[in-house]
């Protein structure tokens, strides 16, 4: 049985989906930008906030599924621009203690709101 994961510790869908669903014991979740959930604006300052918006808004929904970043089995990142992959990877280090994840980079021509980077995740229960 699939179930939705809503939560307000991440920003709203912006579009016809939701923050995760949950199937079979895994949470798939939509990927997040740098929104502000109390504000629903864009996060204006630098990438290194903007990565860190958006990996506080995943945790808002994995917490909400019941899981968290130790049980993440693979992210996908997107980003507009590869010349920020070393202060990409030093934020998302900080979520990742222990294991990290399988993962996956790609540099993309544009993002949902002009933003830069974007973040899925595949966790489990």
């Amino acid at each position: 049985m699939k179930t939705t994961i809503s939560t307000d510790k991440a920003p709203a869908a912006i579009g016809p989906y939701n923050q995760a669903v949950e199937i079979n014991g895994l949470i798939y979740t939509a990927g997040q930008i740098p929104l502000d959930p109390a504000t629903g604006k864009l996060v204006d300052t630098s990438f290194t906030d903007r990565v860190h918006q958006v990996m506080q808004n995943l945790q808002g929904i994995l917490e909400a599924a019941g899981s968290d970043f130790s049980k993440v089995v693979k992210t996908t990142i997107f980003v507009t621009d590869l010349g920020q992959y070393a202060d990409l990877n030093s934020v998302y280090a900080e979520y990742f203690e222990h294991e990290a994840p399988a993962r996956s980079a790609v540099q993309v021509a544009a993002l949902p709101m002009g933003t830069d980077v974007e973040i899925e995740m595949v966790a489990h229960k």
